[in-house]
């Protein structure tokens, strides 16, 4: 009889879940250790929060997970991008968190040049909707630049053919910024040195280029893809200098030649753009130079023929002369007697005035004269009188209240006025001491006194004395005067 189940499975060894993944893992690692795996990149939305990727890879009918950590991701020439048919180079491992496996991706590259010219179409269209190739962006090349700097490898042909081509049209300085113009970093060493050279400053120590090149020779897509990089493509958009673009053959396209100001089929054709043919300068700049030159000696003779026409048209000097001889003449003989009729009329103005300046006149006016100044005379005394009179009656009226205000007035009716020594009023007997004294002021007359008696006890109050108070007559004089109340 057969044996039962559970004695078959007794006989079989027994894994944890933790031993079996880490079986599975080392078995899958050990047998796909290094694969390279083509697929389209499917549920990419960008690196991570941690600066890892992760998405997958799909074909038509199976899909493998993948990752890219961050410092991969960071080094990598081509980016991941949804939807992009990639040739992936990497290991195969497992996730035990999830029992599934996924491919650890270390490189990663477009699968064949179809994905690469679909890259570059859809970058092309994205620079363009930011306005970097639009023509109005685009400057003018310098006709005759002094200098020329030029972003190459130093040690391929190119900088040998443009050096070359310039020596053989026109020798200029030429500064080379040396960069890698392809593989890992090249992108990076271009953009910089396109900057670069836009960061010198005028009139500093190594000069600041009129025209920059940026050179390459003929390759694959693959080779040229460095100048297909968005920081390449904006470098250029973003230069001040002017930019000439010759990056391949004829047949090559780049993103920079949509964004430089001028595109070059070749590296020596952008030696010829730059700057013109010297010789050919030479045999314009003569040829122009005989050209002025027989155009002045036909200028000169032209106006030589017209001044002879001229002269031979003008009247002889005599002709112009015979009219005003004539005016002259006829001028020199009518002068006497207009002289004499001139006279004639003066003497006959002056005899008509005369006729009317009679004796009779004179005295007339003479009369008029003195009964004008006579009536003058009158007006003038009339008023001297009034303003004498009104003054007198205003002198009375002020010299009445002045005796009125005065304390004259006041002795006259019996009072007299008592002074100190130094002529001050005194109002109270407080004030008054013993043996002091005294000017007494009576309306006839002053008389001096001294007082008798005993003096006001020292505790007795003292009248505060009164200023003397100023009056202002109306002749303008202020007088001081006392008060007798």
């Amino acid at each position: 009889m057969p044996a039962a189940p559970a004695e078959i499975l007794s006989n079989s060894p027994e894994f944890t879940v933790s031993e079996l993944s880490l079986a599975l893992k080392r078995t899958v690692e050990d047998t796909y250790g290094h694969v390279r795996v083509r697929g389209e990149i499917s549920g990419f939305r960008g690196p991570h929060s941690s600066g890892h990727c992760y998405f997958a890879l799909k074909d038509d009918s199976a899909k493998i997970e993948a990752v890219i950590w961050k410092g991969v991701h960071g080094r990598m020439r081509f980016k991941p991008q949804e939807g992009l048919e990639v040739i992936a180079t990497g290991k195969l491992t497992t996730y035990p968190g999830s029992s599934k496996y996924q491919i650890v991706i270390e490189a990663i590259e477009p699968a064949g040049v179809g994905a690469l010219m679909a890259l570059m179409e859809e970058r092309k269209r994205k620079l363009a909707a930011e306005g970097l190739f639009d023509e109005a962006r685009k400057q003018l090349l310098p006709w005759l630049p002094e200098v020329i700097g030029v972003v190459t490898s130093p040690t391929g042909a190119v900088i040998r053919d443009i050096l070359h081509r310039l020596e053989d049209r026109f020798p200029r300085h030429v500064l080379v910024w040396p960069v890698r113009v392809q593989g890992e970093g090249s992108a990076e060493q271009i953009a910089a040195a396109i900057r670069g050279f836009n960061a010198l400053e005028e009139g500093g120590k190594i000069p600041r280029p009129d025209l920059l090149i940026v050179a390459r020779g003929g390759g694959s897509l693959e080779d040229l893809w460095s100048f297909n990089e968005e920081i390449v493509v904006r470098a250029a958009a973003d230069s001040m200098i002017p930019l000439i673009s010759a990056v391949g053959h004829e047949t090559d396209v780049t993103l920079i030649d949509f964004a430089a100001d001028k595109r070059a089929p070749t590296p020596t054709a952008a030696a010829e753009m730059a700057v013109p043919v010297r010789a050919e300068l030479f045999v314009e700049v003569a040829s122009l130079s005989r050209r002025s030159l027989a155009c002045w000696q036909r200028g000169q003779d032209h106006r030589r023929s017209e001044l002879r026409g001229a002269a031979r048209a003008l009247p002889r000097a005599d002709a112009l002369l015979d009219i005003p001889r004539q005016r002259l003449d006829r001028a020199s003989a009518q002068l006497p007697r207009a002289l004499r009729s001139n006279a004639h009329a003066y003497e006959r103005r002056l005899s008509a005035i005369g006729g009317r300046l009679t004796v009779t006149t004179l005295r007339t006016q003479i009369e008029r004269g003195k009964e004008k100044i006579e009536r003058l005379t009158a007006g003038a005394q009339r008023c001297a009188r009034l303003h004498i009179q009104q003054r007198e009656t205003r002198l009375r009226y002020v010299a009445q209240l002045l005796n009125a205000l005065s304390y004259k007035g006041v002795l006259e009716r019996g009072f007299a006025l008592v002074r100190d020594a130094e002529g001050q009023p005194l109002h109270a007997a407080a004030s008054v001491g013993a043996g002091q004294r005294l000017s007494i002021e009576f309306a006839d007359g002053r008389i001096a006194a001294t007082t008798d008696g005993d003096a006001p006890p020292a505790d007795a109050p003292k009248p505060a004395a009164k200023p003397a108070s100023k009056r202002t007559t109306d002749f303008g004089v202020r007088k001081a005067q006392g008060d007798l109340f």
